[in-house]
Order: structure tokens, then sequence, then C-alpha cells
């Protein structure tokens, strides 16, 4: 039996919610050297339309771009069927991390890390998996974190919501493979991003690693089960964390890795 080549499997394009710089122009790198067309969206035009240029022209593949906010879903929506081009795979890697204790978090930081978290993946997974399911090919990218694994203190809302993804990852993965269309949830430890860089003033947590390394294993393991975590370190803490620790236990230890934080 011919393997199937990425873009035969999941082309002819992909779409990179969050894909201007950081994990998700590794992501869109990654998926360009897979021979992949590229729709990127992210709210930071200027860098956007750097990395498209880049990628049109080191790769020599299609990039469009949508400059709007993913948070807002019927634009974003809108603006995607506009394009008017056949999206086989879904790479949500779009956050907001309000970082600090929930008592000096706003209202509005709140809405907002629901919206692009929570509310983004579930209605673009939603909306894209239809014709994934016509065409009896595709796949979906959920970006979720070790920090989900159990309360996060500094991180409270963000941990909740990449729970969530974790969730929706492993429930959409039995869904839709009789379909023809693979889902995983990376659930990733830290990553060397710019964001990363700023929050974190102490050395770098155990386990961290380049984005564009987070990026191929999970490209790597789509199709293989419904979730990848990147890096043997952080395998051996999700085990720790999960199965070993009590949950005070794992709370108490993730409060120490994210005291840093601000």
């Amino acid at each position: 039996m011919i393997k199937k080549t990425f873009r035969e499997k999941y082309g002819p394009y992909a779409l990179v919610a969050g894909g201007s710089y950081g994990l998700g122009e590794a992501y869109a790198e990654a998926l360009a050297e897979r021979e992949m067309n590229l729709v990127l969206i992210s709210r930071a035009k200027e860098k956007l339309e750097a990395t498209a240029k880049r990628l049109k022209e080191k790769y020599s593949v299609d990039v469009k771009t949508v400059p709007a906010d993913i948070g807002d879903f019927e634009r974003v929506k809108s603006l995607i069927a506009g394009i008017n081009v056949s999206v086989g795979l879904l790479v949500y890697n779009a956050a907001c991390a309000p970082i600090g204790l929930f008592e000096n978090t706003g209202e509005e930081d709140l809405a907002r890390t629901a919206a692009v978290n929570v509310k983004g993946p579930l209605l673009l997974a939603k909306f894209l998996s239809a014709p994934m399911i016509q065409n009896r090919r595709g796949g979906i990218v959920l970006m979720s974190s070790l920090v989900g694994s159990q309360g996060s203190p500094k991180l409270a809302a963000y941990a909740a919501t990449k729970a969530f993804n974790a969730v929706l990852a492993e429930g959409l993965w039995k869904e839709l493979k009789p379909h023809g269309v693979d889902v995983i949830g990376c659930v990733a430890g830290a990553i060397l991003t710019p964001g990363y860089r700023q929050a974190e003033k102490s050395r770098p947590a155990p386990g961290t690693l380049e984005a564009r390394e987070v990026a191929e294993q999970t490209l790597r393991a789509l199709g293989k089960g419904p979730i990848v975590i990147p890096g043997s370190t952080n395998k051996i803490a999700r085990f720790l964390m999960a199965r070993i620790l009590s949950r005070k236990a794992a709370i108490n230890m993730m409060a120490k890795n994210t005291g840093g934080l601000s």
C-alpha cells in the first residue's frame, strides 16, 4: 500500500489559528515544508503578513492571511468562507492566558479567555469538520497544556480552558475517526515562545521545548492517537501529576512551577 503524503491526506490547505509567530509560526512552517498551502489567522497583522511572505518565498506555497480577532468567531467564520478554499487541516493554536491571581483578573480578561480558548476551537472545529466529514479526510489539532492536567495557581482560568481542549480532542478523536478525520490534542509543557520568555522571569521550567520541536512531534503523531505529549520529561511529569500524586500534591507542585510567572 502506497503511503499518502501529508498533503494528499490533509490538503490542500491547512488553517492555523494564531499563526503569525511563536508556536503558530512553527506549525505553519512545518506544514509548508510538507507542501501544504496555508490560511493563517492572527490579530497581529504586520507579523502575519511578514510570516506569510517568508513562507511563500521559501516553500513556494500559497499563503492566505486573515487579520482578525479569533475571539470574534462570527467575523472569522465569514472571512474564512469568503476565502473559498478547501481546508483539510485545522491547527488551533490561538490562546489567551491571563497571568496572575484570579482575584486580580478582570471580567473582560476572563471573558476573552473563554472566547479564544473555548468558544473559538469548539466552533471552528464544528465549522471546518463538516466538509472534512463530507470529503472523508481531514485533521484537527487542538493545543492543550500540562497546566490543564490539574489546577494551576496564577493560571487558573487558562488551565481550565486547556483541560477543556484535551477532553474535546479525545471525544472528537473517537467520533470523527470513522469519517476519515484525524484529531489530536497536544498536551504541551513550557514552550520557548516570545510570550513565555516575557512571562517567565526565572530560568525555563524543566522540559521546556523549542516551538519547532513541539510542532514536529505533534504533526508526526497526528492519526496515531487522541493525545500527544511532546518531550520525554513532560511525559513523565504528566504521568506523575495525573497518576501518582494526589490532586492536592499535584496542585502544590504546579504552584511552585507557576510562581515565577508575571
